[in-house]
């Protein structure tokens, strides 16, 4: 959660590595991920900072790039160092909570089950490959990997595995580097 201008300054640090941008700031015509995610950040701070204005700008901002890209992505869920590979369908739930390093692709649903609060809770360094589908009440543990189009409705607490199928299970072990 971005609650200080340090705080903001770290998550747009984080994300800009992670992204592997070298530049001081996005081009003025492409690099919209980097963009977006600016502005999610940016909202999410102003938001907390209760920066009435501000806020209300990096709202309309977030929301616009989010249509233009099919990102549907709303604050505080992600941790720093957010990794978004490319545009087209990407919703995740508002009750989620993701951690550090996430490396997520296009076509991924991260949503509810059946209440409000049923979602789920992924760990820091994880990999989610295109189309996978993460719901319900379960835990992700940290350094995990997701395979394309795999369905997760049940926990996997077991760190540097790999997952993958639908309903997704483990497929193999990873070594603790990768």
């Amino acid at each position: 959660m971005i609650l200080t201008k340090y705080d903001l300054h770290h998550y747009l640090a984080q994300d800009k590595k992670a992204l592997a941008m070298s530049r001081k700031r996005p081009k003025w015509f492409g690099d919209d991920i980097w963009k977006y995610q600016i502005y999610l950040r940016k909202y999410e701070y102003y938001t907390n900072t209760e920066a009435t204005c501000l806020k209300w700008f990096y709202r309309y901002l977030h929301k616009k790039k989010g249509m233009q890209l099919g990102f549907d992505i709303p604050i505080g869920v992600f941790g720093p160092g957010l990794r978004i590979n490319h545009t087209g369908l990407l919703i995740v739930n508002k009750h989620a909570k993701i951690g550090a390093n996430c490396d997520i692709h296009q076509g991924v649903n991260i949503g509810q089950n059946h209440h409000e609060e049923d979602v789920p809770t992924i760990g820091d360094h994880v990999w989610i490959g295109p189309g996978a589908k993460l719901f319900g009440d379960i835990v992700i543990a940290n350094h995990i990997s997701i395979g394309a189009n795999a369905v997760v409705n049940r926990s996997f607490t077991e760190e540097h595995i790999v997952i993958a199928g639908v309903p997704a299970q483990k497929v193999k072990e990873k070594s603790p580097s990768s």
